[in-house]
């Protein structure tokens, strides 16, 4: 078998808060490349883009069987993300700004090129429909720096692998 190449994460994605997306099965370049589109990416801490997916089981009981079968169930996707807190500096921070709670859009994430890559057509992105809720600051820990994290809610069907448009 011949080496299959991996391609590093370090460096190589990308995390846009996008305010319209008019089809999130096909977000256009320039929805997400938009004025008004945030770059979190060096914001969120290496760690700090956790995505999460619970599928409940469905059984499948047959009555001619002893053994019970699966199928899947409803699934629900999760999001938070934790980024440096940088409160009291002269810094802004377009992600604690940007994340006030309650604020609605789309968080638009690209794995595989150079983060600071503009989106364009054929790329492969996931779009989440979010709906920013309370962050919490984070304790302070030796060698490290400060942070908060913040539950992203899911308001709509999560697009995974979509092409950009």
């Amino acid at each position: 078998m011949s080496d299959i190449p991996s391609t590093p994460a370090d460096g190589n994605v990308r995390v846009e808060f996008v305010t319209t997306i008019a089809n999130t099965g096909a977000p256009t370049a320039a929805e997400i490349n938009a004025g008004s589109s945030v770059d979190f990416s060096c914001y969120i801490t290496g760690d700090g883009f956790n995505p999460g997916l619970d599928e409940a089981v469905i059984a499948d009981l047959r009555l001619c069987d002893v053994e019970v079968f699966e199928q899947p169930g409803r699934a629900s996707r999760t999001l938070s993300i934790t980024y440096i807190d940088n409160t009291n500096t002269a810094d802004p921070n377009d992600a604690a700004e940007t994340l006030i709670p309650g604020t609605t859009g789309y968080i638009v994430k690209r794995s595989g090129l150079a983060f600071d890559t503009a989106f364009a057509a054929s790329q492969k992105v996931e779009v989440w429909p979010i709906k920013a809720g309370a962050f919490a600051p984070q304790p302070p820990e030796a060698n490290s720096v400060l942070r908060r994290m913040q539950k992203l809610f899911v308001t709509a069907r999560v697009q995974m692998d979509v092409a950009v448009a």
